[in-house]
């Protein structure tokens, strides 16, 4: 087992036996799943709720735990706060019988930021954008498309980003995706992957496709915003 010595005033407590204490943690958020559901089913409402299980990052390191003792299949390069795959692709699963067909696997690309749309989408409200934004807050808006069409089978009425990116300050990374194509930029350097080919993100081919790295190169330009709370090292463009 491994023990994990703590860090002071936080809430990563010691602990001796941290593989034991965090597949304890595992197995109880495993039995919370299952009593909402059966609350769900008390209710009467399983039948047409939504539910959604997901993660806002892949594996961390923090607090002792051990991603690699649990056996990380390795097909993903990176932890939280990266913006490798392994630190940004998640799984999620979204369950509502009546509309989502059972055993259905979709590779539409999205992120967090589309969800709000998706519901406001699935509910009804139409003028969410004109109603939730701060007028006030200069900048403030959505980015997000819902992604109704796609959990309904609707694939054909689904919107796509042209891109998504990511920014993490702590670790100086920047994150930009378009189709197949991943610019990761490190500490100011750019690294161009293909992921049909490399999805471990081992071989940068930035000198082999320029104009690819232009274009994602640019979309950095359009999307970040300096923030003396969040900086970050840019990419030469």
């Amino acid at each position: 087992d491994k023990t994990w010595g703590g860090w002071e005033d936080s809430r990563y407590n010691a602990a001796v036996h941290t593989h034991a204490q965090f597949a304890g943690m595992i197995t109880r958020l495993d039995q919370y799943v299952g009593e909402i559901f059966a609350k769900l089913k008390e209710k009467g409402l399983d039948r047409n709720t939504v539910v959604i299980f997901t993660s806002d990052n892949g594996p961390h390191e923090e607090g002792g735990a051990d991603p690699e003792f649990f056996g990380r299949d390795g097909k993903l390069k990176g932890l939280k706060r990266q913006c490798y795959e392994g630190g940004i692709r998640i799984p999620f699963i979204a369950w509502w019988p009546e509309h989502i067909k059972a055993g259905a696997v979709n590779d539409t690309q999205f992120a967090f930021y589309d969800l709000l749309p998706t519901f406001c989408d699935l509910a009804g409200i139409r003028n969410f954008a004109k109603r939730y934004t701060n007028r006030k807050l200069a900048g403030d808006g959505f980015d997000g498309i819902s992604i109704a069409p796609t959990l309904l089978g609707k694939d054909t009425e689904q919107k796509h980003h042209d891109y998504l990116y990511w920014e993490f300050h702590e670790t100086d990374q920047i994150g930009v995706r378009k189709g197949d194509w991943k610019l990761v930029v490190v500490k100011g350097e750019p690294r161009l992957y293909n992921l049909a080919s490399d999805i471990h993100e081992d071989h940068n081919v930035a000198a082999e496709h320029p104009k690819i790295l232009t274009e994602l190169l640019a979309a950095i330009r359009k999307e970040h915003r300096d923030s003396k709370d969040f900086e970050i090292t840019l990419p030469k463009f």
